[in-house]
């Protein structure tokens, strides 16, 4: 699924309007998934605490955003932007790439949840084919 100019133009739009939330997005949709795909909790099993709101969880989740926002940045080129990252995930976390869509989708619950006014369809459509190919690109090295 590949980004138009014009899902691009959407996704910095929106992106302008959200990035001072960002870690509040993060720490959320973070939280959520630990909560709904209890599975992925496996890979966060050093934390004192899993839970929604927690310390780890709103640090990781400022960590996660600020990968979103260099990716917007970078829009035109995500592969390149995200192959450091794909390598990290992939050779040292070992993270199950399906993890990477399941995070995306709770980011787009959140953004919902936050922005209602602002998360149009077409901002839906948008969002959701950045964060897939994001996601696609942070599983590139697994292939």
């Amino acid at each position: 699924m590949s980004l138009t100019v014009q899902d691009m133009a959407v996704v910095k739009g929106l992106w302008a309007k959200i990035a001072s939330k960002a870690d509040d997005i993060g720490a959320e949709a973070l939280g959520r998934m630990l909560v709904v795909y209890p599975q992925t909790k496996t890979y966060f099993s050093h934390w004192s605490d899993l839970s929604p709101g927690s310390a780890p969880v709103k640090k990781h989740g400022k960590t996660i955003m600020g990968g979103v926002s260099d990716a917007v940045a970078k829009i035109e080129d995500l592969p390149a932007a995200l192959s450091q990252l794909s390598e990290l995930h992939a050779s040292k976390l070992r993270v199950d790439p399906a993890n990477f869509k399941i995070l995306a989708h709770n980011i787009i619950v959140v953004v919902a949840m936050l922005f209602p006014a602002d998360f149009t369809p077409e901002v839906h459509m948008s969002l959701d084919k950045f964060l897939q190919n994001l996601a696609w690109c942070l599983a590139e090295r697994y292939r």
